[in-house]
C-alpha cells in the first residue's frame, strides 16, 4: 500500500459465520478513522487477525523480519477492552522501540490474563510506509461469537 493510501476495498464484513477464517476483507467504512472487522476460529486468532490488519496499514508486514521479539502480558477479563488493549499495547511497543511489526501470537488463560508476542525488526527505508495509526478506539467494538466463529470490529485512529 502507498503512502497515504487507504485501504483498496471499504466493504462490511459479510453477515453469517460461514465465512472462512481467512476470507475477507480486514476493513469497513468509517468517516473519520478505519474501521476493522475480522474473525478467526478462536477468539485468539480474530485478535491477531485484528493485528495483522492494523499493522498493515502502515507497511507490507511480508516485507518484515522477525528479528526481533517482544511480550507483552495484561489483565483484561472483558473481550472488548481486550481488544482494545491488545491493539494500543501493539501500537506503543512499535513506537517506544521504533519496530515494524509482521507476525503476531496470543494467547489467554480463564483468569483473563493475556499474553502475545509481536515479531519484527527496526523500520527501515525499504520498508513500503502507509498510513499511521494511532490507536484502537472504542468506537463501533464489537467481539462476538457466533456459529462456531469469532468476530471483532473496532476502528483505529489514523
Amino acid at each position: 500500500m502507498g503512502k497515504g493510501a487507504a485501504p483498496k476495498k471499504n466493504r462490511p464484513l459479510p453477515e453469517g459465520a460461514d465465512l472462512p477464517a481467512s476470507k475477507g476483507d480486514p476493513y469497513f467504512p468509517h468517516d473519520a478513522d478505519i474501521g476493522i472487522a475480522t474473525c478467526g476460529k478462536t477468539l485468539e486468532e480474530a485478535f491477531v487477525r485484528a493485528a495483522e490488519a492494523a499493522f498493515s496499514l502502515m507497511t507490507d508486514l511480508s516485507t518484515v523480519h522477525p528479528l526481533q521479539t517482544v511480550d507483552l502480558s495484561f489483565v483484561e477479563p472483558d473481550e472488548e477492552l481486550a481488544l482494545v488493549t491488545w491493539i494500543n499495547r501493539l501500537l506503543t511497543e512499535s513506537d517506544i522501540r521504533r519496530l515494524a511489526f509482521g507476525r503476531f501470537e496470543l494467547e489467554r488463560n480463564a483468569a483473563g490474563r493475556w499474553h502475545g508476542r509481536a515479531f519484527g525488526e527496526p523500520w527501515r527505508e525499504t520498508h513500503p510506509r502507509g498510513i499511521e495509526v494511532k490507536g484502537a478506539t472504542l468506537s463501533h467494538l464489537s467481539v462476538k461469537h457466533e456459529g462456531g466463529l469469532w468476530t471483532v470490529r473496532l476502528v483505529v485512529d489514523v
